[in-house]
């Protein structure tokens, strides 16, 4: 298996063959599946690497490359004379070739090929947790759909940063105070090669910004067949604050935030010409990558088209899919601020001032209206969509003004709902189940309702054996990481070994982990205090798993933790009640595939669209949703439950509302159905309903029939 045509193969290939160099020559094929990330998706990856030394893969976080490096010669020398080992090696090289012919996705009315793909542009990509680049649900969106384009053969080169420091850490004091840290990353160290030109040397652009002439380099990794185009700009060439601008994911400094986006959106571009990519289409995923819209207007510009026919053609290839009904999420900036840190850019691209700004404002003719990249987005672009039925209505709305006179219900701003990658997501004793049920290769056939039929048939004692396997593996997991969280910030000893003691594999479990903004009101749970007490120590006790994050500057947010530590001495809670720290895609995976009821709780209509609840649903796991985001379109009365998504000014007064909802539903129906028991100890009502939501989640939110979605409805130009 070699690397593909894509710009960077040659170096690619150098890297496989070096790493292979460090191994003994039956082990030589660890190198080519180290480098590509499909193997972390493919059944038994994960399995085959943890085997050769499961504490070294875990210190190394799951990052191959770095793996094989610190493997000890004796070890490796053990593992090549191990028949057994090169079986399940042969049978992981198998899965994994990329050589292997594939149906091409092409989309209807494009000339797609790996030198005019679908460049997908996004700000941060959650692909593995190895590679830490991402901080929430926009990045695992943005992964899932590269590692679906891959599976489904569809021509696409995905564009980043390569931050060095990436999104912070957590750590959570004794009262429950978030505190962050951040930790440097040696690209040199991940699965990661630097682009060369033809000469050998590192392939450079450069984008003006503030009165330099920053310079970025680009590393590739490989997702599958998919190539991400990474953007690095720590390099001596630069000053200190060039340097800095691919540090870290969301800086806090608003110019450096705003250098990030050139570098993303205008050195995508740049960067992109320089390996002799020129895409099809350009999908901005959110509005980071905005700018890109100013250097292919010059572009234009210089190949003779005169202005309006030059944005024309800059719309004609763009399409812009928003996540944001959140006022916060579409932040502006004055003109001052734009112009002295972008005001050079400007210039370079053939444009004056005023336009520079006018285009990001919501009503361009007024000077002290700030400028904003998501009304440059949605200007730029031909086709805008939100990310699900709801949102899609709420964007209509919100944007409205920028469309006036056009009334609210023909703003033309449509939906695409957002799905997950199931084999990513799908834990191995579910993914056992199906692929025993529906045939080995029904990922292929995921969006297809006759694909989940068979749900229906399995039996009983099988589907809950499943998810007793993946309840039970959690709790160990959980336990441990638990307990390692609260020594490290100096609980006592008691307290410490509760979840120990306590946490169980046969109690039901719920489960609320997402990124901690105040709209998602996490603080709901413990909002009755006395009701959720007496769920956690009750004859039939629940317990509860929480992990989420709070953004630096969000105190607010920070302070829902607080008050939910502040019920940790209560009678029962110790043990029955886990919040786990530095929330990444390793404990969601953990959470979204043994919890047996998912918790999502957002202030409609602020939810755009909530993956996480996709992802359980894929594992049979039941949520309980307030009725916003995706769970509109999912929920039917028999696969899950559901609180109103009424709009209310009084907040709280719909808080209490909600509150008293999710309680009653708690203590009335979801705990008695998981304990309502047959003669052979099967709950018959709560797999009855694990079932229908299989059979309903699955083929409507998977990824396959999202990006299947942007390949028939986005992607192709109006005709």
């Amino acid at each position: 298996m070699s690397a593909t045509t894509h710009p960077g193969g040659r170096d690619l290939d150098r890297a496989i063959a070096e790493l292979a160099d460090d191994l003994p020559g039956p082990l030589s094929a660890l190198a080519n599946v180290a480098y590509n990330y499909q193997w972390s998706w493919t059944p038994g990856g994960d399995e085959l690497f943890a085997s050769m030394d499961p504490q070294r893969w875990r210190r190394c976080g799951g990052n191959p490359v770095q793996f094989i490096r610190e493997m000890g010669r004796q070890r490796l020398d053990q593992l090549a004379a191990d028949a057994g080992f090169a079986t399940r090696l042969d049978e992981l090289v198998a899965r994994v070739d990329l050589r292997r012919p594939v149906e091409r996705s092409v989309a209807a009315g494009l000339d797609l090929d790996e030198d005019h793909p679908i460049a997908f542009l996004c700000s941060e990509y959650a692909v593995h947790a190895s590679l830490p680049i991402y901080s929430g649900g926009l990045g695992a969106l943005a992964g899932d759909i590269l590692k679906e384009a891959s599976d489904l053969g569809l021509d696409m080169v995905g564009v980043g940063l390569m931050y060095r420091s990436g999104y912070f850490h957590q750590r959570i004091d004794t009262s429950g105070w978030q505190h962050e840290y951040w930790t440097d990353t040696n690209p040199e160290n991940l699965p990661a090669v630097i682009v060369t030109d033809d000469c050998g040397a590192p392939l450079r652009f450069s984008v003006p910004i503030d009165d330099e002439d920053v310079v970025g380099q680009v590393w590739r990794v490989d997702v599958g067949r998919v190539p991400l185009y990474l953007l690095d700009t720590d390099l001596p060439e630069n000053g200190p604050v060039g340097r800095w601008i691919t540090s870290r994911l969301y800086e806090g400094n608003r110019s450096i935030r705003l250098a990030q986006y050139a570098v993303l959106g205008v050195g995508g571009v740049r960067a992109l010409r320089a390996m002799g990519v020129d895409p099809a289409v350009y999908h901005l995923n959110e509005g980071h990558a905005a700018l890109c819209a100013f250097e292919r207007f010059a572009e234009a510009r210089r190949s003779g088209l005169d202005h309006d026919a030059a944005w024309q053609r800059v719309r004609s290839a763009t399409v812009f899919t928003t996540h944001t009904p959140v006022a916060a999420g579409n932040e502006t900036y004055s003109a001052e601020e734009i112009l002295s840190v972008l005001g050079s850019l400007a210039t370079s691209s053939g444009i004056d001032d005023e336009e520079f700004l006018a285009r990001g404002r919501i009503h361009p003719e007024d000077r002290s209206e700030p400028s904003g990249m998501t009304p440059l987005a949605i200007r730029s672009a031909r086709s805008v969509n939100g990310v699900s039925r709801r949102h899609g209505e709420v964007a209509r709305s919100m944007w409205q003004p920028l469309f006036a006179p056009t009334p609210t219900e023909e703003v033309p701003i449509s939906h695409v709902t957002n799905g997950v990658h199931a084999p990513s997501w799908i834990c191995p004793p579910m993914r056992g189940l199906l692929d025993r049920h529906l045939g080995a290769e029904w990922p292929a056939r995921a969006s297809d309702p006759a694909t989940w039929e068979p749900v229906a048939r399995i039996p009983d004692d099988e589907l809950w054996a499943a998810r007793t396997r993946a309840r039970t593996d959690m709790i160990d997991w959980v336990r441990e990481r638990a307990i390692n969280d609260r020594l490290r910030r100096g609980e006592g000893l008691g307290y410490a070994e509760a979840v120990e003691r306590t946490l169980d594999p046969d109690v039901l479990t719920v489960g609320f982990a997402r990124r901690l903004a105040t709209y998602k009101r996490l603080h709901l749970v413990i909002a009755d205090a006395e009701r959720a007490i007496r769920l956690l120590s009750g004859d039939r006790p629940i317990q509860f798993l929480f992990a989420g994050r709070a953004h630096p500057q969000d105190d607010e947010a920070k302070r829902i933790v607080q008050t939910m530590f502040s019920l940790k001495g209560a009678d029962g809670v110790a043990g029955r009640v886990a919040f786990l720290e530095d929330y990444d895609l390793t404990v969601a995976r953990w959470l979204v595939a043994g919890c047996d009821v998912w918790g999502n709780l957002p202030r409609p209509p602020l939810e755009a669209s909530g993956t996480s609840g996709m992802k359980a649903g894929l594992n049979g796991v039941l949520n309980v949703s307030v009725l916003d985001g995706w769970w509109p379109e999912a929920y039917d009365g028999t696969n899950g439950w559901a609180i109103s998504g009424e709009v209310d000014a009084d907040t709280a007064a719909q808080d209490r509302r909600h509150t008293s909802a999710l309680f009653d539903l708690l203590e009335r129906e979801v705990v008695p159905w998981f304990h309502e028991r047959d003669a052979d100890g099967l709950p018959n009502r709560w797999l009855a309903m694990v079932r229908r939501s299989l059979q309903t989640i699955g083929p409507r939110f998977c990824a396959t029939r999202m990006v299947n979605d942007y390949v028939t409805g986005i992607y192709p130009p109006r005709l």
